[in-house]
């Protein structure tokens, strides 16, 4: 049944003035989850398919490679899963409804202000290409300099060529997913979003797959879909002739080569300026999804070979059709297109403790902010990391190499089994992940997933990699685990984590937590706190089985998860041969080691530069640290952490003052007190925060209280302004909630 067929209206939704009342006229999808879940995974399916070959042109992409039909990157020398501008944007700017309050009526302004808090400049998910040729770079310059969007985007500040290339289509898929068979207000908030950065036929060719997207949580013809996509933007705009035209050469060709040939004749590159032009990647789109037909494979065929900006064309036709189709249009065809990835994908911003994430923990955010925008009785999101509710999920698990036992035979496999989400073995749900396990393999088997980078993926050339662990030494890790029926003997479960490599060439230390053995049907909650890491991050966590000789089964992991801030030191011995303060999201512009990994100086030269540590996840905590400026208009401390600019600090400050200032999309000094604090000496700043309470002392003597911060949670910061300041004794103390 169609959208129409149900009410009738493409505009099911009303609303009115800020923070107005909703009136939703049919209800959320009820696979709403589910479908999200295969919008997310269509979407960085789509990009990590075109990235190895972004920009290259059709023809060389038809001489090189012929057609493609599934991944190409191990043939081109390159990793998979990759940081990309269009994965980091499209889940972090959809963060201004979190943020400022989730409302139909979000604005541009607002939205702006999300990019100043997400953004290190230089370093975090944007392509830095420079003023006038990096459309989203010059938006970002117009901002910081106090320019608001819309204006930060307009084709009256930047010019039509700037204003017009492909962003805004690029990131703008999560509005549709927050907004289920609601184009009205997809496009909207579409519009809202693209005006940060661009302006005219780039806001025009977001909103068509914005609203496209939408209407396809209930619409699955493509010809009725492009004709929602049409009914948001003007007649007369090139995007919507683009479109009237392509269509018609789709009527006549009946081949998508003669039809390209006849888009790249009339719209091709070399007729709009700029590196990347939203006219020729958007006809790419409509193309793909007409000669498509629905089918997922041969959708993102065309899209990639047809070349220009593969991954950004890719990502946004796959997105479509996970929406459209759901998790049954990707795993319907010959390609395994979900075993590769995995869920996997890194998301680069300053809040950099929620860096390595994947499709579930990306779905359930975007489902919650769905729930609360459309005023919908909200299901209570899941408290736990990883539940493999999802079908087909496995977010980022993969079990460690080598062989096990046949289960018929007990002679060894000659392939290694993999992991598999299956039905059942769940106490919380009803789906579990499967762990198989023999006693032929090396040692004991670990499933485990990556909470942190690897060298090899910090040094990959491409959009910059500056990120925090999720998780750390003094945190709890819970887990919930059931053995097989059918084992025939005692098996041992534990936890374990790995630790980064102390030195280039190292090896990661991996500790493990008790083992508890289990019988055949057992099940059982594991808890284990994670030793002194050394300051070093924790890069993997998961579980490892022990059997005897000649077992073999299955353990099946319910549950993993941590939660709230840990008690561990931030600096420590384990930096010391690595020469570098590895785990820090990075937003000054000079961080160096001092001897013993127990000393850090930061440089910044203009503005304030935060170097930052820890997740949303935490919230009642003491951060304690001594700092001694040198020559810095500011030194000091930062408690719940968000990022550039949401944050509350301790901060000495000119003129002999020390300040508590709640950073907040502005710069506010709460209170201020004379500390008569000389450049050279050292100084002890705690800041304790508990709820909604904040205590602050200097030296030991409290000088700021206050009982109610806006911030619910957030990391650490070290904060130096236009200077260089040392800090030692970086501390974190988990606190009891009120």
């Amino acid at each position: 049944m169609t959208l129409n067929a149900v009410v009738g209206s493409w505009s099911p939704i009303l609303w009115s003035g800020r923070n107005g009342m909703i009136i939703r006229r049919m209800p959320i999808p009820p696979d709403y989850e589910e479908r999200v879940y295969a919008g997310v995974l269509g979407k960085i399916i789509g990009v990590y398919l075109g990235r190895p070959f972004e920009g290259w042109s059709h023809r060389r992409i038809e001489a090189d490679l012929g057609p493609i039909e599934g991944y190409v990157h191990e043939r081109l020398g390159k990793p998979l899963v990759v940081a990309d501008d269009d994965i980091s944007g499209t889940f972090t700017f959809a963060r201004a409804l979190e943020d400022h309050g989730v409302s139909p009526d979000l604005l541009a302004e607002q939205i702006g202000r999300t990019w100043l808090n997400y953004l290190i400049e230089e370093r975090t998910i944007l392509w830095w290409g420079g003023m006038g040729t990096s459309t989203e770079h010059t938006a970002f310059l117009r901002l910081k300099h106090g320019i608001s969007a819309p204006d930060s985007g307009s084709i009256e500040t930047n010019g039509h060529v700037v204003a017009e290339q492909i962003g805004s289509q690029i990131f703008i898929d999560s509005w549709a997913m927050i907004a289920p068979g609601e184009p009205e207000l997809a496009a909207r908030l579409a519009r809202a979003a693209a005006s940060v950065s661009h302006d005219g036929e780039a806001i025009y060719g977001a909103q068509v797959v914005a609203a496209m997207e939408s209407a396809a949580f209930f619409e699955a013809d493509m010809d009725t879909l492009i004709d929602e996509g049409l009914r948001h933007i003007p007649d007369e705009s090139l995007i919507a002739q683009l479109i009237h035209d392509i269509r018609e050469w789709h009527s006549l060709d009946g081949d998508w080569r003669t039809t390209f040939e006849r888009i790249e004749a009339t719209y091709g590159y070399d007729r709009y300026g700029g590196g990347c032009h939203m006219i020729p990647n958007h006809a790419v789109i409509i193309l793909a999804l007409l000669y498509g037909e629905g089918d997922f494979g041969r959708s993102l065929m065309v899209a990639n070979t047809a070349g220009w900006d593969t991954d950004c064309n890719s990502g946004n036709v796959g997105c479509l059709l996970g929406l459209r189709g759901g998790l049954a249009a990707i795993d319907g065809g010959d390609v395994d297109w979900r075993g590769p990835v995995a869920d996997r994908l890194y998301k680069i911003s300053a809040d950099g403790g929620d860096a390595v994430t994947d499709a579930v923990q990306e779905t359930g955010r975007l489902v919650a902010m769905g729930r609360s925008l459309l005023r919908t009785d909200a299901e209570v999101p899941r408290s736990t990391r990883y539940h493999f509710e999802l079908p087909g999920s496995v977010q980022g698990f993969a079990l460690d190499a080598g062989g096990s036992q046949d289960p018929d035979t007990g002679s060894p496999d000659t392939v290694p089994r993999t992991l598999t989400n299956v039905s059942g073995h769940s106490a919380h749900g009803s789906r579990s992940l499967a762990i198989p396990f023999g006693a032929d393999m090396d040692g004991p088997v670990r499933a485990g997933v990556y909470v942190f980078a690897l060298l090899e993926d910090l040094e990959q050339p491409g959009y910059h990699m500056t990120l925090s662990s999720s998780l750390y030494e003094g945190h709890t890790i819970h887990a919930e685990v059931e053995l097989d029926t059918g084992v025939g003997s005692q098996v041992g479960v534990a936890l374990f984590v790995e630790v980064y490599p102390h030195k280039s060439g190292a090896e990661p230390r991996r500790c493990s937590g008790e083992v508890t053995m289990l019988v055949a049907g057992d099940r059982t909650q594991l808890h284990w706190t994670i030793p002194f890491t050394g300051g070093l991050p924790v890069l993997r966590v998961g579980l490892e089985i022990h059997c005897d000789a000649g077992g073999f089964g299955t353990v099946y992991l319910d549950t993993l998860t941590w939660d709230g801030a840990p008690s561990c030191r931030l600096l420590g011995s384990g930096l010391a041969e690595r020469g570098a303060p590895v785990g820090w999201t990075d937003g000054v512009d000079r961080v160096l080691l001092g001897e013993g990994g127990e000393q850090l100086t930061l440089i910044h030269n203009e503005g304030r530069g935060l170097l930052i540590n820890g997740s949303r996840q935490w919230a009642d905590y003491r951060f304690t640290t001594s700092v001694s400026p040198h020559m810095a208009a500011e030194a000091g401390i930062a408690v719940r952490v968000g990022g550039m600019q949401r944050w509350v600090g301790l901060l000495l400050c000119p003129q002999g003052k020390v300040r508590l200032v709640a950073c907040v999309d502005g710069d506010p000094i709460v209170q201020e007190a004379d500390l008569n604090w000389q450049s050279g000496e050292w100084f002890d700043l705690q800041v304790t925060v508990r709820g909604k309470k904040l205590r602050a002392a200097v030296d030991g003597r409290e000088l700021f209280v206050i009982d109610d911060i806006s911030l619910r949670g957030g990391g650490v910061a070290l904060v130096c302004s236009e200077g260089r300041t040392f800090f030692r004794d970086t501390v974190v103390q988990a606190v009891s909630a009120d």
